[in-house]
């Protein structure tokens, strides 16, 4: 029994690998091929010349990549700071104060991600555009500025962690509810933050419906938004496409390599007191 669950195991693990490298392989075969030999050989087939960089070159250009990514990079900084933000002090008010209706909190927050997104467009696009930030960036920025409650809910599993006889030592010596938060606390909380910020920033790169509902000039495109260039009413250039998505990607698989270690740290030591 123990080879058979042996060999199930790196069966499903060399499984799960190809489910997920095949489609990146894909797209990366496509990215090197011209248009009559992406229309001619199969997906799985290398292409010709692995030094073809022409679609590249469109992507970039014609999909004005420079633009998207310094819009997307203000996004995300600005989003990724007010979610740190609001969401360590609205961890730190949960964990480390008493109060009235305390539970009744929570499970309003737990509730609140239940919601389906979807079903909350239209007065959400409402409440947008009465704001008068449709067709800006302020638009993305505030609707990506909400902590959503994972990441609450990750700040506050980590401050159990933390114990409270620093607060009360800090307070002995004079300082105040928000300068123990500020010295003391979220110093404390940098492997909570940076999942938070690993785990978000991700998901507000990659998001695409956002931004092309509420950002429609062409001065605020978007690194997400930049591959819809390239699909018209009549066809699409699928190799240009490629391209552009091996751009997109290379940022995020690099980033997350080299910062991989702190999403499980985090985790494991929010999870455990």
């Amino acid at each position: 029994m123990s080879g058979l669950a042996r060999t199930a195991k790196w069966a499903s693990l060399v499984l799960a690998a190809l489910v997920v490298l095949i489609p990146l392989v894909v797209v990366l075969f496509a990215a090197f091929k011209t248009r009559a030999e992406y229309s001619t050989t199969g997906p799985l087939t290398p292409p010709r010349d692995w030094l073809n960089l022409t679609n590249f070159r469109t992507a970039w250009t014609d999909g004005a990549m420079l633009r998207g990514f310094w819009n997307t990079t203000v996004i995300l900084v600005i989003s990724l700071t007010g979610t740190v933000v609001v969401g360590t002090l609205a961890a730190y008010a949960v964990n480390r104060f008493a109060f009235r209706l305390k539970r009744l909190v929570l499970g309003l927050f737990l509730l609140a991600a239940l919601v389906p997104g979807v079903t909350t467009q239209v007065a959400t696009y409402q409440i947008v555009k009465s704001m008068g930030l449709v067709n800006s960036l302020g638009a993305a920025i505030v609707l990506f500025l909400g902590t959503d409650i994972v990441s609450i809910y990750i700040f506050v599993q980590f401050m159990q962690s933390i114990p409270r006889s620093l607060d009360e030592a800090a307070m002995i010596d004079g300082a105040s509810r928000f300068t123990v938060y500020r010295r003391v606390i979220l110093p404390l909380m940098r492997p909570a933050i940076a999942t938070v910020v690993i785990i978000k920033g991700i998901a507000v790169y990659n998001e695409f419906y956002i931004p092309f509902l509420y950002l429609r000039s062409p001065e605020l495109n978007v690194i997400s938004t930049a591959l819809f260039r390239f699909k018209g009413p009549y066809g699409a250039q699928w190799e240009t496409i490629a391209a552009c998505t091996m751009i997109v990607i290379l940022p995020t698989v690099v980033i997350f390599l080299l910062l991989q270690r702190f999403i499980y740290n985090g985790i494991t030591a929010g999870a455990t007191k």
